[in-house]
């Protein structure tokens, strides 16, 4: 997968001293590369950066067969300050004013820093996006390099049977309950458990209460596991999975606002999920899935305007990819017979930038 890492770093990363190191050399079995974005004047970077050294001298002189190795991507605002702090790094880092850097983080979602992307050496895959968290959660590294695991894995364990005080969970938690109620009433399998964000122990007790299904125990470690493997970033947040663990859903809230009666869907719906369902899952098994977003359109208040925002052709089915940091549509050019391996392909272009593509905009 070298080619890949030096698609997205270029062909090498200097040291101090100015020597330029491969790309490629970083790559192998057993080995990760932490691609960390940082800067000078940011305060919370100017904190990170000594645990980040401090694992790093760590995992270096350690015996558990990891190869580690970091790249600084500098956000500084000149090239003297990138020297300055690249000069308080044992690392690596790409030149300063490297073009590589926006699509670094277009790919990585980098919205503030600091960040620590940790990358699989041998595969090119995403381990985690959220090194930061990690590192600030296991100061030592006992988990290192944190990969992710799956729901049963964390979730093994003691459950109690029986949110945070935020009112989109508190208007939410009565709609997800009659869903519940009505699916359990029918007969299917179904379980939901809490992970609860309350502050203490008494408004989880409470809230708790307030629901027919399981939650993890208060101040449950896992709790925690869960989110970082979810990317929790706002509540209330509703993930489906299936009976193996894999993921049907992120997005499980907007499935209930919109079926609040719990009622099958509709036949198209349900073709075009199971179509979908592959290539999604492949690529939230990867670790990159929020690279992309998948979306099943309806007859609904949403999908006309973005057809008439995007230039969209007005025909089903339609498979397209719409890039909006970029500004482009992707369409697919089967307009008949889209079938799972077809989906699956045109995600795989997509990746692999071989599509085609136009302009979402004209003007």
């Amino acid at each position: 997968m070298a080619r890949t890492l030096e698609n997205l770093l270029g062909p090498h990363a200097l040291r101090q001293n100015g020597e330029k190191v491969s790309i490629s050399s970083l790559c192998g079995k057993d080995r990760v590369i932490g691609i960390y974005v940082s800067a000078g004047w940011c305060p919370p970077c100017k904190g990170f950066t000594p645990k980040l050294i401090d694992l790093y001298n760590k995992v270096k002189s350690s015996d558990q067969g990891i190869t580690f190795e970091v790249v600084f991507v500098s956000w500084d605002k000149d090239e003297s300050s990138f020297t300055e702090y690249f000069s308080s790094m044992p690392w690596l880092a790409l030149p300063f004013g490297n073009e590589r850097k926006a699509k670094l983080c277009k790919k990585y979602r980098v919205q503030g820093i600091p960040k620590l992307v940790l990358v699989d050496g041998e595969t090119g895959q995403t381990i985690t996006r959220d090194g930061y968290s990690h590192l600030m959660e296991d100061e030592n590294g006992a988990e290192f390099p944190w990969r992710r695991k799956k729901f049963s894995e964390i979730v093994n364990g003691k459950l109690l049977k029986d949110g945070k005080e935020c009112p989109p969970c508190r208007i939410f938690t009565p709609e997800l309950i009659r869903i519940y109620e009505k699916v359990k009433s029918n007969g299917k399998k179904f379980e939901i458990v809490f992970i609860s964000s309350d502050r203490s122990e008494d408004s989880f007790t409470s809230y708790a209460n307030s629901m027919p299904w399981l939650a993890l125990p208060f101040g449950d470690t896992r709790a925690q596991m869960l989110k970082n493997l979810y990317e929790v970033e706002g509540i209330p947040m509703l993930v489906m999975l299936d009976e193996t663990g894999n993921v049907i859903t992120l997005d499980g809230r907007l499935g209930v606002q919109e079926d609040i009666d719990g009622q099958p869907e509709d036949e198209e719906v349900d073709k075009a999920r199971d179509l979908l369902l592959q290539p999604a899952t492949e690529e939230y098994n990867k670790g990159e899935h929020r690279d992309l977003f998948f979306f099943i359109g309806a007859d609904d208040e949403i999908c006309d305007p973005v057809r008439n925002f995007a230039n969209l052709p007005d025909q089903t089915p339609l498979l397209t990819i719409l890039d909006f940091p970029e500004q482009k549509v992707y369409v697919s050019e089967e307009k008949k017979n889209v079938t799972t391996e077809i989906a699956a392909k045109f995600v795989q272009d997509y990746l692999n930038e071989t599509l085609p593509s136009q302009q979402i905009r004209n003007s």
